[in-house]
């Protein structure tokens, strides 16, 4: 008879297989939709719903496949800081969801409170691993400071409203889809 913890680890393994897979297969789905990707929200939820040490894995292996494939071309210094920025998300998810593990989600106001909360937290790792990646870029194709500012601009503003309502839209749903696939706890949010 099969144990049923190695089960669960076998359907935890399979799961984080599938986030990666998503991942890096949305990224290519969307290529043509510059800095508009749902990686960061996959590899969010993958942290929140197995921990941050599991969620920094998937943005790790997400980004090894899709940085060597990149279709924009690879540049060493630039897919180093993307793969380890984007344990960010990973990492900020897991550590959300022990913060977060004391009250489980309820009707009402409480459920737009989530969403503004996952949207807005969304905006901020976008901004930090923005800000990562661009300074690694700017060092690496040796462009001045200002002129790196200027020109990433347009592009950290739409990556970080895409994550904003991808975060705000999405988190919620995907969690409660993982989560009831491998057997989770409640969804929680935070007191107020």
């Amino acid at each position: 008879m099969d144990n049923p913890t190695n089960s669960m680890k076998s359907t935890k393994v399979a799961i984080i297989a599938v986030l990666a897979a998503l991942s890096v297969g949305s990224n290519y789905a969307m290529m043509y939709l510059y800095n508009v990707k749902f990686m960061d929200l996959i590899v969010f939820v993958g942290g929140f719903c197995f921990g941050p040490l599991l969620g920094g894995l998937i943005g790790v292996l997400s980004w090894s496949v899709y940085g060597v494939l990149n279709p924009l071309g690879f540049s060493l210094p630039i897919w180093l800081a993307t793969m380890f920025s984007e344990t960010i998300y990973g990492v900020v998810g897991g550590l959300m969801r022990r913060s977060l593990a004391e009250t489980s989600i309820r009707a009402g106001s409480e459920q737009l409170g989530i969403h503004v909360f996952f949207g807005t937290l969304g905006v901020f790792l976008t901004l930090l691993y923005d800000v990562v990646t661009n300074v690694v870029f700017m060092y690496t194709v040796h462009q001045p400071v200002l002129t790196s500012v200027i020109m990433g601009v347009p592009f950290a503003l739409v990556h970080v409203l895409s994550n904003g309502l991808f975060f705000g839209v999405g988190c919620v749903p995907a969690i409660r889809a993982v989560m009831k696939t491998v057997g989770g706890g409640a969804f929680v949010v935070p007191k107020k």
